[in-house]
């Protein structure tokens, strides 16, 4: 049994029962054990502990505070939430006694919350100090980092991350503000891009690419999704399974080609006289690709990038 305050700031979990789903609860496996990745405000999280049996455990990881301050809340003793990165999943595994799980759950990204939260920095759109941070206890803040980096940091920093042609000229506006005073709110930051960018995709925001681009260089959120991705599938028992969405084609393009290497292997030359069972044998099994339906999309316009893409470990030397 679960109670949680209501957050103070409503968020909708994207693709709720189809993440969930496919992590394949039922039966005896609704007694193993299963990672939530990102807690976020729990709604992955609730879902799965309402399948659980009374043996299952579920652990959950997030860098935020407030995300921890909910969790904390949860009263279900087969739950327990970690204050840090998936991306340090396996050893806080190992710590707790445990070398294998039943199944990964990850939702890339940030959540409406923090979005929405001014004081957090993510958002464009509402004035805000220039903060940026998941875990507000580490690390360099967005606006900390701002008026240290270079310009071809800057460059490549946005350019990278943000997929944003116009990085050169950004950034070189960017040094040239910070020279007349601190770049220090997010709406500050939001007005030099937009003098920067003359031209813009219909219906987006100047700033969108770039502020996307900071938050995830100050979170090193790439970095952690190719070491979280690496540890899940070290902690992935035969048969489970790893249910990822994600919100952007940077973090997309990671997963995708990830579960790919492992379900794919390089095939000898046929005419070679190698018995099929010595043949090298996939490590993962592609489960399926799916997106928000219409209906979820209308209701939370945020859902309509997102992608889930879900594989299966295989049992060492093959076959499904």
């Amino acid at each position: 049994m679960t109670t949680v305050a209501a957050p103070e700031f409503q968020h909708r979990t994207v693709l709720l029962d189809e993440a969930v789903d496919a992590l394949n609860l039922g039966g005896a496996r609704a007694d193993g054990v299963y990672i939530d990745g990102t807690f976020g405000r729990g709604g992955h999280s609730r879902l799965v502990l309402s399948r659980l049996g009374p043996k299952g455990r579920l652990f959950g990881f997030d860098k935020d505070l407030q995300a921890i301050a909910t969790a904390q809340q949860i009263t279900d003793p087969r739950f327990e939430i970690v204050h840090d990165s998936f991306a340090t999943m396996k050893s806080a595994l190992h710590e707790r006694g445990i070398s294998h799980v039943d199944g990964i759950l990850l939702d890339l990204g940030i959540s409406s919350p923090q979005v929405d939260d001014a004081s957090r920095g993510f958002s464009f759109q509402k004035e805000g100090p220039l903060d940026m941070r998941m875990d507000t206890t580490r690390g360099q803040s967005a606006a900390e980092w701002l008026a240290t980096a270079t310009e071809q940091q800057l460059e490549k920093v946005i350019r990278d991350y943000g997929e944003e042609r116009f990085a050169f000229q950004i950034a070189k506006a960017i040094v040239a503000g910070r020279a007349v005073e601190p770049i220090s709110s997010t709406r500050q930051l939001a007005g030099i891009v937009a003098n920067a960018v003359k031209t813009r995709e219909k219906g987006k925001d100047p700033a969108t690419r770039t502020f996307q681009a900071i938050r995830i260089f100050v979170n090193k959120e790439l970095e952690d999704l190719e070491t979280g991705l690496s540890e899940a599938y070290a902690l992935l028992a035969p048969g489970a399974r790893l249910s990822i969405i994600s919100f952007h084609s940077l973090e997309d393009r990671m997963v995708k080609q990830f579960l790919a290497s492992k379900a794919k292997v390089a095939q000898p030359d046929r005419r070679l006289p190698i018995r099929a069972v010595d043949l090298p044998q996939p490590l993962m099994k592609l489960i399926a690709k799916i997106k928000p339906s219409d209906a979820e999309v209308k209701a939370n316009p945020r859902s309509r990038s997102a992608v889930l893409r879900v594989a299966e470990r295989l049992p060492e030397g093959g076959a499904a």
